[in-house]
């Protein structure tokens, strides 16, 4: 006679969690990945300097100012006018602090007279923090030194 077999119940994973957390990772890392390309500096021709410090990676808060070969400002990755970089400076300045710094990333084929307005702006918002990025001459080539002060 046979007896009759239990059928034991099988352990199963619920998979379903795994799959959510999983998409989540992936539309998190897409999107921060989307945000990084969009704040990445514009490649410009710094000038050479003689001297200056290597930017340390520090959490002070920074705005970099991009000036472009034709003349054109750009506060981060937006397009701006001399007129409304004092406000949108002072806007920054009471948002983030008083330690803000202001990064001026100039090309080398731009006019001091270009970068005067930026500077005059920084003053009138209260920001004194002002730096400039440049490129330093190592061994016969040059490398990024980003935040000359000056």
């Amino acid at each position: 006679m046979r007896l009759p077999t239990r059928k034991r119940p099988g352990v199963h994973i619920n998979m379903t969690p795994m799959i959510d957390v999983t998409f989540l990772l992936i539309i998190f890392f897409l999107l921060s990945s989307h945000l990084a390309r969009q704040e990445t500096q514009t490649e410009l021709d710094l000038p050479s300097a003689a001297s200056g410090q290597i930017a340390t990676a520090d959490d002070q808060p920074r705005l970099s100012v991009n000036v472009l070969p034709d003349g054109s400002v750009m506060l981060g990755s937006t397009p701006t006018t001399a007129a409304q970089m004092g406000d949108r400076l002072r806007i920054e300045s009471q948002r983030l602090g008083r330690d803000l710094e202001v990064r001026i990333r100039a090309d080398r084929a731009v006019p001091y007279g270009a970068v005067t307005p930026i500077l005059l702006a920084c003053a009138d918002a209260g920001i004194w923090n002002v730096s400039f990025a440049v490129m330093k001459q190592v061994e016969g080539r040059e490398s990024s030194v980003e935040g000359q002060k000056r």
